[in-house]
């Protein structure tokens, strides 16, 4: 979610739109009213306002083939919006990420960033594991990832399964320099939820990207599953040497 001083200085009401659109592709004005429970009117203005002030833009697509009309009028975040959104992976952690390896060497980082997952992974999985299903836990755990800014939501499709779908990555700079991290995440989530995960990044063809994490026991593909090694062949979060990191 919104870093909290965000929230504290800025209007509820404008919260809750860019917070809706932050997992979506893009609302029109009729989608966002319904959504958050407020009119038309009220959500139109919002959104003007919001657009010029830099943080909204509007975007036209055309109407399904069945539909008539003009193109339907979309609202998406801008960059402007990207400060507002938890970046843990800020040019101060990765600052401290760099120093780390110039003072005890290449492996340091990583190090650190699997003492990261590990404490993650300690603090989450009794929250989870108290769920009777797994659409359960993965819901627990969905939960507690958006309240700490990934924009997290489960989504069913019967024809893909069950997912997790997370539209900010808060450690988008920690990935992008450390790739090892990508495969840390994932064994943590593996270890809370209790099963396998498969990670991808779906492009919506609109400029943006989603997270996925398609849950093994809830309809992630055959193939998928087995083109990765049993959990047990793989290096695991928790089975990195403990105590001192260096």
């Amino acid at each position: 979610m919104f870093h909290q001083a965000h929230r504290d200085t800025m209007r509820a009401s404008y919260a809750d739109i860019l917070a809706s659109l932050k997992r979506s592709d893009g609302m029109p004005i009729s989608d966002l009213s319904r959504e958050l429970g407020k009119s038309y009117m009220g959500i139109k203005q919002h959104c003007l306002k919001l657009t010029e002030m830099g943080y909204l833009e509007e975007w036209r697509v055309p109407r399904a083939k069945k539909e008539v009309g003009r193109p339907e009028k979309l609202y998406r975040l801008t960059k402007k919006c990207d400060p507002l959104f938890p970046q843990a992976g800020s040019e101060l952690g990765s600052s401290v990420l760099e120093g780390v390896k110039a003072l005890y060497g290449e492996a340091a980082p990583e190090k650190l960033l699997f003492h990261h997952f590990q404490k993650l992974l300690n603090r989450w999985q009794p929250k989870v594991r108290a769920g009777k299903s797994m659409v359960e836990k993965a819901t627990r755990l969905a939960d507690l990832r958006d309240k700490e800014g990934w924009f997290s939501r489960c989504h069913y499709d019967p024809e893909t399964g069950f997912r997790i779908e997370e539209f900010h990555t808060p450690l988008a700079d920690v990935y992008e320099n450390y790739p090892n991290a990508v495969r840390m995440e994932v064994q943590m989530m593996e270890k809370v939820l209790g099963t396998r995960i498969v990670r991808t990044e779906a492009s919506t063809g609109k400029g943006r990207k989603r997270v996925v994490y398609e849950i093994a026991t809830l309809g992630v593909s055959e193939e998928k599953a087995k083109a990765r090694p049993p959990i047990s062949a793989r290096p695991e979060v928790d089975r990195a040497p403990q105590g001192m990191l260096f």
